[in-house]
């Protein structure tokens, strides 16, 4: 039963037992006080009269004071109560008639397909993937308005406790290709053995907050399950070792001769302010820039006069010398700092995972957080600029916001550049949705937890897809394409008509990186693929099939 059917019963019973006792009492007091014994069904005939405003002249007038005071406070009393049952009984009967449907079971026979408890931001990316690839999937979502809001919007949902049995078997969870569960740690160990019950074959995919509960879901009987967080956090520590040794750490390797990497354009370097065309990477450093983030908008293929301004984040490819020498060209050229030089916002998996790794690199940091716990240097408000001015971000080279909320995230960006406009910010986000905010407030590198678990959930269920960048702002991966067989990649206008980039065919069991206009796909080959995660799923969607 559900909250305001329970909420409904509840107060009928209030009401129903007001009335009745009500009825006692004015008898009684009609007997006593006015001399004018009645029967029980008179006084409740009045009674019910009185509640409902529908007149209870016939008794009047009354001479004792105790009566008349009676039914004055039961005139205030009563229609209040009355009446008050409106929003509790009929309202939520009228919206429940009167809204969307959603089915309470699959009206469809449904085979290999992806069953996802239940819906958040970190689901939306991965059903994106799941879109794009014609992967069917169905939703289980237990809160009425969130499953009406997605069954109208076209998704397959069924409105069900992802924790039942009787839930998992109505979204034919035995037919299915693999179960997602990601809503809290708690409740998805309680999927998990729901899922159990209903099928030990089909695959189950557990994504945990808390890494020591990784056990517990295995326990339970999860076949995978998934950490998003530790990874984001390394992620980001691996921007700030890159900025402070220039040894590039995350470049994406293809094979021995083709790297690839994002390589942000630092405060101080001398290729921010120039055009592309005169910033002579290709002839410096030797890459080719297949793409770059302008402020958070990726662009394909950035024009030769387009600007590099701080916080550009460049997407390059080539050997790994020639991409250190980038990273070397996109540095500061004065790299005086001191201890603490960063600054780590956000104590949670993710700002320890952040720590850890750059105290395996022997980089000193200040970390700060509300709670005052072990590891915190800094107990405070991350949004005042008090605390972060005691945590050091005037001196600092660069500050990792590490924070849950996004809200939050953008307030301490702001504050953040307010204090010193010079210092590279590197942040996560929850949602993807918020990425092109935090740029706007003066982010120069953001990764969202959203991107990295829908990837990773991806990665494990769909086997005709190999990802290659799991924290990356862009997505790399090996895929066939049965639409580009037998074409020229020149012919295709792959770039144009889907913003991803061909880098490498593998074909015959080794990888191909001279790829220019006149290759030809041939029917075994695999493409590894550089696009946006959007630009990924068009791509599949125009040459994914034939």
């Amino acid at each position: 039963m559900n909250t305001w059917k329970r909420r409904a019963v509840g107060y009928t019973v209030f009401l129903l037992a007001t009335i009745l006792l009500t009825a006692v009492v004015y008898r009684w007091g009609m007997r006593v006080y006015e001399d004018d014994p009645m029967a029980y069904l008179d006084a409740l005939q009045f009674t019910v009269e009185m509640f409902t405003t529908t007149g209870f002249g016939s008794d009047s007038p009354w001479h004792s004071p105790q009566m008349n005071t009676f039914v004055t406070v039961m005139d205030l009393v009563g229609p209040g109560l009355f009446f008050g049952a409106l929003p509790v009984l009929a309202t939520p009967f009228l919206q429940e008639a009167f809204s969307t449907t959603v089915p309470q079971t699959l009206n469809e026979s449904l085979t290999g397909h992806v069953v996802i408890c239940s819906y958040t931001a970190r689901a939306e990316v991965l059903v994106a993937e799941l879109d794009s690839l014609d992967v069917p999937y169905v939703i289980i979502e237990s809160e009425r308005d969130r499953a009406a809001e997605l069954y109208e919007a076209g998704h397959r949902v069924i409105r069900a406790d992802p924790e039942s049995v009787e839930g998992l078997e109505n979204a034919q969870l035995s037919t299915a290709r693999a179960l997602i569960a990601d809503v809290s740690d708690q409740v998805d160990t309680s999927i998990v053995l729901a899922a159990k019950e209903v099928s030990e074959a089909v695959p189950v995919v557990s994504v945990v907050e808390e890494p020591a509960s990784a056990r517990y879901h295995r326990l339970a009987g999860a076949d995978q399950v998934l950490s998003p967080r530790p990874l984001l956090g390394e992620s980001l520590a691996t921007k700030v070792t890159t900025a402070l040794t220039t040894e590039i750490d995350d470049a994406i390797r293809i094979d021995d001769d083709l790297q690839l990497a994002e390589v942000p354009i630092r405060h101080g370097s001398t290729l921010a302010g120039v055009t592309l065309a005169d910033s002579g990477i290709r002839e410096e450093a030797g890459v080719n820039v297949i793409g770059a983030w302008f402020r958070g908008e990726f662009d394909a293929a950035p024009s030769p006069q387009a600007t590099l301004d701080v916080g550009t984040v460049l997407l390059v490819s080539g050997r790994r010398d020639q991409l250190q020498r980038l990273v070397q060209m996109s540095e500061a050229n004065l790299r005086e700092f001191t201890t603490g030089e960063t600054v780590v916002v956000g104590y949670g998996e993710v700002g320890k995972a952040v720590a850890e790794s750059l105290d395996d690199a022997d980089v000193a940091y200040t970390t700060v957080d509300t709670d005052d716990r072990p590891g915190v240097d800094v107990v405070g408000d991350a949004t005042e600029a008090e605390t972060l001015i005691e945590a050091g971000v005037r001196e600092a080279r660069t500050v990792v916001l590490a924070l849950p909320d996004d809200t939050v995230a953008e307030f301490a960006t702001l504050v953040v550049r307010d204090l010193t406009p010079e210092t590279e910010i590197i942040a996560r986000v929850e949602e993807s949705g918020s990425i092109p905010k935090m740029y706007r407030a003066g982010a120069d590198y953001v990764l969202s937890l959203a991107t990295v678990t829908g990837r990773m959930t991806a990665a494990r269920i769909l086997e005709d897809r190999d990802v290659l960048s799991l924290d990356q702002q862009v997505e790399v991966i090996r895929t066939t394409a049965p639409g580009l067989v037998g074409e020229r990649l020149g012919e295709a206008n792959v770039r144009s008509e889907t913003g991803c980039t061909i880098v490498a065919v593998e074909r015959d069991g080794r990888v191909v990186t001279a790829v220019d206009a006149d290759t030809r796909i041939k029917p075994d080959d695999e493409v590894i693929l550089v696009g946006t995660d959007e630009s990924v799923r068009t791509f599949h969607e125009s040459f994914g099939t034939e």
